[in-house]
């Protein structure tokens, strides 16, 4: 069953090697896991539903918990000490694309806020209530899974929107098919939240990120249906299906999707390479995305990441083995993994191995084959897992992503690095950091670094913990040239950041569009634009 107050299933506990734990305590400490709530004690708590009865909304008290939070630290500390400041007042669970313009309609009758729900994977606030007056009425599209159509000539396929990834990718493999978009939260998050968060997917380097694969499709507005047709390309003035991307639930409730799908490939293989440091690593790796050798994804972790990697993936006299043979080959304490993927017909597959090899054979890379690829692709979307793991032993996980252009990188990454290592020193407190470029692109890569840090003593110390790393970090991405989200979206936990990336005239027509669609601001508001609507005490309780 799906965990009520973390990630995905609760029967699901990987362990930590006990050299895994050994290293992290000997980087930033010991930890004590703090208290948790009781769902029953939760339930409790819930005050009573402010909507009217409706045959497809749910004013179960458990239900409404289950869709209070997503998944980002400050959700976590929310949901772990049971101290929740508002609930949706309701969950409606549509199973079409007419049962959600009732329920839009409803809304805008009666004035409540409506917030879309996909997966309930963000880890940015998109799908928060806001505490205050005004009903809130939470939409789960979770019914609308189906594939509805696959054209094989144009190959187009249209889904329900609320289709999780695991479904997208089953049924269209049964007809021979692959949309190719595995974002880590892939066993969660759906096709709806993906367009709507502009989401990139671990091989985007082959499949495009969902932007280049959302083709059209149907969504529902207060104002009305609003289709947008399947054209493979138009110079008919601005792109609708782009203000459509990224829009966060601020314009309408995506509810069918029609995505651009790929035949399945005849081979697909992971392959890992380390180089004896960093400046040699990230070197090769932009010579290869800017030659457009035909890869599906290309990982590269720095030096601490690969360190870190190493120590929690148990195995200690293997990890030695390695380690050694890596020594022989000058790629020692300073080295660097980079993970890449080949897929496509076995002719593509052999030259695109072959030119990799050759490339970065003058930057010193040891390539050790398929082995650890393999390994790395049976647990890519198990990270979120392990985050249970660590909160269990009494350490707090978070993420940060980025991204810069390439002239950039080094010097960005090293900022947030040293902020988020130092950030806690007033505590006398380490934090254990450690980043990789997940996506690359000819004009730069993005950069996502992970942060460990053991919990405070209470929840409301650890949430000011995190607040105090997440604002300086996020201040520091966006005046030196970054985004301050490349892959997870602005929710309402980036909005105040937003304006710095785009500008006085550009947050001016952002509004004017949500204004066009949403005149009375009912949609997920706070998301996207922060305005004077944030949450009332949003902290955490001791």
């Amino acid at each position: 069953m799906r965990r009520w107050n973390g990630w995905g299933d609760d029967s699901i506990q990987p362990q930590l090697p006990e050299n895994g734990l050994t290293f992290l305590k000997d980087r930033i400490g010991a930890a004590t896991r703090l208290p948790q709530a009781i769902l029953e004690d939760v339930i409790s708590k819930v005050p009573p539903s402010r909507l009217p009865d409706q045959p497809l909304i749910s004013r179960d008290p458990e239900t409404r918990i289950r869709h209070a939070r997503g998944q980002s630290l400050p959700d976590w500390l929310a949901m772990r000490s049971g101290h929740i400041p508002a609930y949706p007042d309701g969950v409606a669970r549509p199973g079409n694309t007419h049962q959600v313009r009732e329920l839009l309609q409803l809304a805008r009758d009666q004035g409540f806020h409506v917030i879309p729900y996909g997966g309930g994977t963000s880890v940015a606030g998109h799908i928060n209530p806001l505490a205050g007056d005004t009903p809130v009425l939470t939409i789960s599209m979770a019914r609308m899974n189906r594939l509805l159509d696959l054209d094989t000539e144009s190959q187009i396929a249209t889904f329900g929107a609320g289709t999780p990834g695991p479904l997208v990718e089953s049924q269209l493999r049964a007809h021979g098919y692959t949309l190719g978009h595995f974002p880590q939260s892939f066993e969660l998050s759906t096709l709806g939240g993906w367009i709507a968060s502009r989401s990139s997917g671990q091989q985007s380097l082959r499949y495009g990120r969902i932007e280049q694969l959302f083709a059209g499709g149907t969504v529902e507005t207060l104002r009305g249906s609003l289709r947008i047709p399947t054209l493979p390309a138009s110079s008919a003035g601005p792109d609708v299906r782009e203000m459509i991307l990224g829009s966060e639930g601020r314009l309408g409730i995506i509810t069918e999707a029609k995505v651009r799908v790929t035949p399945l490939p005849e081979q697909e293989s992971f392959h890992v390479m380390f180089f004896p440091n960093w400046t040699l690593a990230r070197e090769a790796a932009r010579r290869m995305v800017q030659a457009k050798l035909p890869l599906s994804m290309l990982r590269l972790s720095n030096e601490e990441e690969t360190r870190t990697q190493l120590a929690l993936a148990g195995h200690p006299a293997q990890i030695r083995l390695l380690e050694n043979y890596l020594a022989l080959r000058r790629a020692g304490s300073t080295k660097c993994m980079m993970t890449f993927g080949i897929t496509g017909s076995p002719r593509q597959c052999r030259f695109a191995r072959e030119e990799v090899r050759r490339l970065c054979k003058p930057f010193r890379g040891v390539y050790m084959g398929t082995g650890m690829g393999r390994k790395w692709a049976e647990k890519r979307f198990a990270m979120p897992y392990l985050r249970e793991t660590l909160w269990e032993l009494g350490y707090a996980v978070d993420t940060l992503e980025t991204a810069t252009d390439w002239d950039n990188v080094d010097t960005l990454m090293g900022m947030v690095e040293d902020n988020l290592r130092h950030g806690l020193m007033e505590y006398n407190q380490p934090v254990h950091v450690f980043s990789h470029l997940s996506h690359v692109y000819p004009q730069g890569s993005s950069i996502y670094t992970t942060y460990v840090f053991p919990v405070a003593d209470n929840y409301r110390n650890t949430f000011a913990r995190w607040q105090h790393l997440k604002d300086t970090t996020s201040a520091l991405i966006v005046n030196n040239r970054g985004t301050i989200s490349h892959q997870h979206g602005v929710g309402k936990d980036h909005a105040p950041w937003l304006p710095v990336e785009k500008g006085e005239l550009g947050m001016m027509a952002i509004q004017g569009l949500l204004d066009t669609f949403d005149p009375r601001g009912l949609l997920n508001p706070g998301t996207l634009i922060a305005g004077n609507d944030t949450e009332d005490g949003e902290r955490p309780e001791s």
